[in-house]
């Protein structure tokens, strides 16, 4: 074998192993991304916002921050800020981290699902300093995110909901009243005079101002009542001057709060009152016919005196009648029953005794609906707070027995000193027929008499004695079913 041909071969296959090498190399590892591994908001960042908008599904919400430092919410009536809703938005955005780039491809990035559902931080002048678009949510948990226009998606381990709807961005809480700090609750009752309660430190039981004698107060009816008002939150809210709110306000109950600190709250709750569907209405002519009542039936052919000519010269038929019919006029039609409402909604009127109070400008802007269990748990009448007090233990009334010294005859039997074996009188037997007793024999032609009544017998076995002329026998005495007999 020739040496030339055969360094020409390994050349050949030297330079076919390098193109292939060259062919499948890896391909060179790009820059590591800033973003990786890095939160997704920066808290310092979030510190300098003076706005944070809100969007999905196209609503947007937005949040400012006032002059005072309070967060309001400005598409709800400029509300005062949920601070823990808020916090907690900012915790998560803060909390979860970027894990990878996961595409620039602008054709991979719409597959990501990158929409509306975005957070943006602003500065007081409308600036944008931070903007994070959400996309879908990735199969192995985390979901894609993209900042800003930036033509790139990361993966990040975020769980976050963007709640875009402005009302539940506000704070619900009208009354934040703890239980210890009440000296005394005064509650209205829609009749009669209102009953207060009171305390002088909140060891001490509760002491009511009108106790009715022979009664208690009900600790638990006070207990509950501080539970529910402890935390009133609304759950919408409307125009003062919806018609709802004017029913609301005819129909107030009032319950007044104050602390040992001498600060008041006054809390009024009132609904329109339930619309009950009425009975289906009778007639006009139904309604004079049932009380009028119909008249009487007069089947019966007249009789023979009725054809008399009366005194005053009027015949039956010229008489008046003595029951005229009514005269029936033409039906009309029943009016409409109204139709039937359920109860409006609760409405929660608040004053508090400290003007700065924040409550006391809520109640100018809106007229705040609550939920119905702090108004349809309070107690309809004072009774309701009162109960019998444990009587003490009387001893035990002695019987009838013991008092006469003698055992008491029993209603309906014999008296007590009747002699033994001594029978009660029999009730006294039927009276004979007069057709049992003959006629007695005359002479002459047969006078017919009426026959005389029997007297009454005496003795029981008389009332089986035939009476008659010449005729003395005794019938034998008749059993009778006494309740006395044996």
């Amino acid at each position: 074998m020739k040496l030339r041909p055969l360094v020409v071969t390994v050349a050949v296959l030297g330079l076919l192993s390098a193109a292939a090498w060259y062919l499948q190399r890896p391909p060179v590892p790009a820059a590591q991304d800033e973003r990786i591994g890095r939160s997704l908001l920066e808290p310092a960042l979030a510190e300098k916002a003076g706005k944070i908008r809100v969007t999905d599904q196209g609503k947007t919400t937005l949040l400012t921050r006032a002059t005072t430092g309070q967060w309001l919410v400005t598409g709800y009536h400029d509300f005062p800020v949920d601070l823990s809703k808020l916090r907690r938005f900012i915790e998560d955005l803060s909390a979860a981290k970027v894990q990878r780039l996961v595409t620039r491809s602008p054709e991979r990035l719409g597959r990501l699902e990158f929409k509306d559902t975005a957070a943006a931080l602003l500065d007081a002048a409308d600036k944008e300093l931070w903007s994070l678009t959400l996309g879908k949510n990735a199969e192995g948990g985390g979901r894609f995110v993209r900042f800003g226009n930036e033509a790139k998606g990361y993966l990040a381990n975020l769980s976050l909901y963007l709640d875009a709807d402005a009302k539940t961005w506000a704070d619900s809480l009208l009354v934040d009243l703890k239980s210890d700090d009440v000296a005394a609750v005064e509650i209205g009752f829609a009749e009669g005079e209102p009953v207060t309660v009171t305390r002088a430190k909140k060891e001490d039981p509760w002491s009511a101002d009108r106790t009715p004698a022979g009664h208690r107060l009900k600790a638990d009816k006070i207990t509950s009542l501080l539970s529910s008002f402890g935390s009133l939150r609304f759950t919408d809210t409307s125009d003062p001057a919806d018609p709802e709110v004017a029913a609301a306000r005819a129909h107030l109950r009032t319950v007044k709060f104050t602390a040992f600190d001498r600060k008041t709250i006054a809390v009024q709750l009132g609904r329109r009152p339930e619309v009950k569907a009425p009975e289906s209405p009778k007639s006009e002519a139904e309604s004079l016919k049932s009380e009028v009542g119909s008249p009487p039936a007069n089947d019966q052919p007249p009789s023979a005196e009725s054809q008399k000519p009366e005194v005053g010269g009027q015949t039956p038929e010229t008489a008046p009648t003595q029951n005229p019919e009514p005269q029936t006029p033409n039906p009309k039609p029943a009016r409409p029953a109204p139709p039937a409402q359920p109860a409006g909604p609760v409405y929660a009127f608040i004053e508090h005794s400290d003007p700065a109070a924040p409550v006391n400008a809520l109640m100018k802007k809106r007229a705040f609906q609550i939920y119905e269990w702090p108004f349809t748990s309070l107690p309809a009448k004072a009774d309701e707070l009162f109960e019998a007090s444990p009587a003490e233990a009387t001893p035990a009334a002695e019987s009838p027995k013991a008092v006469n010294g003698g055992p008491k005859a029993d209603v309906g039997g014999p008296a007590p000193d009747a002699k033994a074996g001594a029978q009660p009188p029999s009730p006294p037997g039927p009276e004979p027929s007069p057709a049992a007793t003959p006629p007695a024999a005359t002479e002459g032609p047969a006078k017919v008499e009426s026959p005389s009544p029997a007297p009454l017998a005496t003795n029981p076995g008389d009332a089986g004695e035939k009476t008659g002329a010449g005729n003395s026998e005794k019938a034998p005495p008749k059993e009778l079913n006494s309740p006395w007999s044996m």
